[in-house]
């Protein structure tokens, strides 16, 4: 029998958080804003809380300078919302694949004291949902000793892994806040267009997707109208995977692993997407920790794994998470789906990348910007895409590498990286 729902103040929910705890943040559309300034008010009482999260959307409030002291975010990704903080080192960032973050909760390395979560309303069994970031969540729900919970009638109720029981909350708090919304689309201009239009060509009938973050996975989902029997095994989806299941080209048919069922660790987007995923029974929200195992992924045949980068160097290493010394994003799950796409069978792992930045800088480069991290490395990368071609770096040398590599780069730039070539390998490309 369903128990009575009880809802409490904002203020009796988080007097669970205690000094020196370790809270777990629920992130991306879910990234509960409401509690986190309920929390902000609650500093005078609290000392070295330790925020952990992946990527959160909104005003995270305990970041400014004013709050230190009292909160500290040890983020696993790094998005907008604390970017600043993290540069003036008033927040840290911890580099870790994200299918392992579960294995930090699970065994013990970043115990979890608290988790805040934002959870649709529970349905008549008594069970809400993660809604639309179940990714890390599971884990830490799972893990936490205590969880409050931000029940909200506008979280979509997915399925898979997002159920849990309103026994498991030591709290919980109401609030119709609006899902925090992103839209990629319009970022992208001819370059990413064009490297959709490159990637949508190498994507065979029958293949399975997975897309990253960004303008390019988008264009790529706009260039796919013409396929057919595309799956879904992604870590996020995007806006862009919902005309092309209603038009019949994403229907998972012949995935071996999931068949019939788009599967997606989050979802990131607009109002729409997330109606779309409400009680919808044709997708799986499941925990990361599945979703981008590698041994999972590559059960699928023919699996495209679709990501973006910062820069690359002429022998393949791929930088992802940052510029030179300032963090910009995160791990993530790159080499989880690189991985696994190139272990399937058929499978595709794919880096995808305009060949300058917006203010004309090149991103095919002799060498790494100082102090940035390489994200997928050169024994992993297979296909590279610009705006000006295809290349393939599998089982070449660095000298055919550099010049696959400089053959994609702006026209501009391709004297300077000719030169460049020389000077490390003590050859032109094409000689």
């Amino acid at each position: 029998m369903l128990p009575p729902i009880h809802f409490v103040s904002a203020a009796e929910a988080l007097a669970v958080i205690q000094s020196g705890h370790r809270v777990f943040v629920h992130g991306s559309a879910q990234t509960p804003s409401f509690l986190m300034r309920e929390l902000a008010a609650q500093k005078e009482r609290l000392r070295n809380v330790e925020l952990v999260n992946i990527s959160v959307y909104g005003d995270m409030v305990v970041d400014k300078p004013e709050y230190s002291g009292h909160f500290h975010i040890n983020s696993l990704f790094v998005s907008a919302s604390i970017r600043e903080a993290v540069k003036e080192g008033r927040a840290d960032y911890v580099p870790v694949f994200l299918s392992e973050i579960p294995e930090l909760f699970k065994q013990g390395i970043l115990p979890i004291d608290v988790a805040m979560v934002h959870v649709s309303v529970p349905d008549k069994h008594g069970y809400c949902s993660l809604g639309a970031s179940v990714d890390v969540a599971r884990s830490a729900v799972n893990t936490a000793r205590h969880v409050i919970a931000q029940v909200n009638p506008n979280v979509p109720r997915t399925h898979g892994d997002g159920m849990i029981h309103v026994n498991r909350f030591s709290a919980m708090i109401y609030s119709e806040d609006p899902l925090h919304e992103a839209i990629f689309g319009e970022k992208g201009g001819e370059a990413e267009l064009q490297i959709g239009k490159y990637i949508a060509e190498m994507i065979d009938d029958r293949s399975t997707l997975q897309m990253g973050i960004g303008a390019i996975p988008d264009a790529v989902l706009k260039c796919l109208g013409n396929h057919r029997d595309l799956g879904i095994h992604t870590e996020m989806c995007s806006d862009g995977i919902i005309d092309l299941i209603e038009k019949d080209i994403v229907n998972n048919r012949y995935k071996l692993i999931h068949p019939n069922k788009s599967v997606s660790g989050f979802a990131l987007g607009t109002r729409r997407l997330y109606d779309y995923i409400d009680d919808n029974p044709a997708f799986a929200f499941l925990d990361i920790d599945y979703v981008n195992d590698t041994a999972v992924i590559r059960r699928n045949p023919k699996m495209v794994a679709i990501n973006s980068a910062v820069e690359i160097d002429l022998t393949g290493q791929v930088c992802a998470d940052s510029i030179g010394t300032y963090q910009y994003s995160g791990i993530g799950g790159q080499m989880d789906f690189m991985r696994g796409s190139a272990l399937s069978e058929g499978g595709k792992p794919i880096i995808a990348l305009p060949s300058r930045t917006a203010h004309g800088e090149p991103r095919i480069v002799p060498f790494i910007k100082q102090g940035a991290g390489v994200v997928t490395t050169r024994g992993h990368i297979h296909y590279v895409v610009t705006e000006y071609g295809v290349a393939y770096l599998y089982g070449k040398n660095l000298r055919q590498r550099a010049e696959a590599l400089i053959g994609i780069s702006h026209p501009d730039d391709r004297e300077f990286l000719e030169r460049s070539c020389h000077e490390r390998f003590r050859v032109f490309p094409g000689f």
